[in-house]
């Protein structure tokens, strides 16, 4: 038991070690990602890395979503027509992005009252999620992706 709780403690140290260490390099590498509502030093960390190790793949807000594991598919049958997600993806980032779902579903109010909305339309809290999340994954593409200079969006 004393040898567990050493591990315990040791673990417990490297872990606050390490969320110092993290919140000043994912603020160095892209401040405004963590000027996000609910995203944290973690969360950043994540997106950076999804992010960073393949940019070749992030040509769109859709590729963005494919990669994450949020893009909706088709899941219909007969005159039921509703989407599920995508099973694929990273899914380290996928559940990053439920962590920002998650965080705003329960202390922004707006996200609050689409939440509301969306219920009264008879969607259930799952399929609520699955648009909140693609949502979530469009407006941190935005801020993840730079914007190309003038000059050279014309040129091409």
């Amino acid at each position: 038991m004393r040898a567990l709780a050493r591990l315990h403690a040791d673990l417990t140290r490297e872990i606050t070690d390490l969320d110092q260490m993290i919140g000043p390099l994912v603020t160095a590498i892209n401040p405004a990602l963590l000027a996000v509502h609910g995203v944290g030093p973690d969360v950043t960390g994540q997106l950076l890395v999804t992010a960073g190790g393949k940019p070749d793949r992030l040509r769109s807000k859709a590729s963005f979503a494919m990669l994450t594991g949020v893009a909706p598919l088709p899941a219909s049958s007969g005159r039921t027509h509703r989407h599920q997600l995508n099973r694929g993806g990273d899914r380290q980032t996928n559940n990053a992005l439920r962590r920002i779902v998650n965080t705003r579903m329960g202390t922004d109010a707006r996200t609050r009252a689409y939440v509301t909305r969306r219920t009264k339309e008879g969607l259930s809290k799952p399929e609520i999620i699955r648009c909140l999340k693609r949502y979530v994954a469009r407006e941190n593409y935005s801020v993840l992706t730079p914007t190309p200079p003038e000059d050279l969006a014309s040129a091409a």
